[in-house]
């Protein structure tokens, strides 16, 4: 995967998107990860890799200063088209290099966005830069299990599936220990799929921690 291909794949996916990945299952399975989401009013939410802007509708409306970025300009038109008049700022911009100064931000939700970059370890680097110290993250994403190897089915298929937009084989503890240093892990549940889609949610370290 390259970032020109995705741009590429992601432009032919923007106008049916919603139908595979904003409904049934995955509808569900975003209901559950963010029902317990509470912030202070006035914090500061980054979306990255907003997409269609799937997740939005669960901080919408809660006077959180919401951000989206995402680097696909057609995922993004379909985003702004559902918020039209809300104060939810829409960028264009690549997760692996944010145009955000560090600690900027007090939440930040990456769905489904380390398994599509090039270079998952350069966003998650992101993510922990722009938070501010003790400010948390929530991914959901399809990752390698946890406790078995990867099957010869999935090695087979990642190479066409990655041709799609998407990695089936990211290991993410094997991104998570080049940063382990700089947040606590909180969180890694199984979500859907027999833990292939999973919640994870980190705290950036800050004094003391």
């Amino acid at each position: 995967m390259n970032n020109g291909w995705n741009r590429f794949i992601y432009k032919c996916w923007s106008p049916i998107y919603d139908r595979f990945f904003n409904s049934g299952l995955f509808l569900k399975a975003r209901k559950e990860i963010f029902k317990d989401i509470s912030l202070e009013k006035g914090s500061k939410v980054l979306f990255v890799g907003v997409g269609t802007g799937a997740d939005i509708p669960f901080f919408w409306g809660k006077g959180y200063d919401i951000t989206a970025i995402d680097y696909s300009a057609d995922m993004l038109k379909v985003a702004k088209e559902k918020f039209p008049d809300s104060s939810v700022t829409f960028l264009e911009m690549d997760a692996q290099k944010m145009d955000f100064p560090d600690d900027s931000f007090n939440f930040v939700v990456a769905s489904l966005i380390l398994s599509v970059v090039p270079h998952p370890e350069e966003s998650l680097n992101e993510i922990i830069r722009v938070l501010k110290k003790n400010g948390t993250f929530l991914i959901f994403d399809k990752f390698a299990p946890k406790t078995k190897k990867i099957t010869l089915k999935q090695i087979l298929l990642r190479p066409v599936v990655k041709l799609l937009g998407t990695d089936i084989g990211l290991d993410f503890y094997e991104v998570h220990k080049i940063f382990e240093n700089q947040y606590k892990l909180i969180q890694d549940k199984n979500v859907m799929m027999n833990g292939m889609y999973r919640k994870i949610i980190g705290v950036k370290k800050g004094k003391g921690n």
